[in-house]
């Protein structure tokens, strides 16, 4: 008998949650799950993202993760018609389409479409 993996869940820093919650949901489309004095869960199509409280910032600025898409022009769409400021996706030599997001704190995500 072998177990399963069934989902991998980034934990990110936040300096604040309130405004980790606030440009998530306002941004991105997130909603929020919980938050404790001291962890943040947002989610979003099934996707959850977690936080813990940090102090430092150059953690979050040294932090990413990757988000696998369908449709990086539509969430590019949907993210510059909320009012953030970005970067049109690009394609990348490894076959990826990618969107670059850089919140508040410093987080990097990658939002990446598999190309033909």
């Amino acid at each position: 008998m072998t177990g399963s993996i069934t989902a991998t869940v980034p934990v990110l820093a936040s300096l604040d949650f309130v405004e980790s919650a606030a440009f998530y949901t306002r941004y991105l489309g997130f909603h929020e799950r919980l938050q404790a004095a001291d962890y943040l869960i947002l989610e979003r199509d099934g996707l959850e993202l977690h936080f813990w409280l940090c102090t430092e910032r150059h953690v979050a600025q040294n932090t990413s993760c990757y988000v696998r898409t369908r449709d990086c022009q539509a969430l590019y769409s949907e993210f510059s018609g909320r009012g953030l400021a970005l970067a049109p996706p690009e394609r990348t030599p490894w076959g990826m389409l990618e969107l670059y997001v850089i919140d508040p704190h410093g987080n990097l995500l990658k939002f990446g479409e598999q190309t033909a």
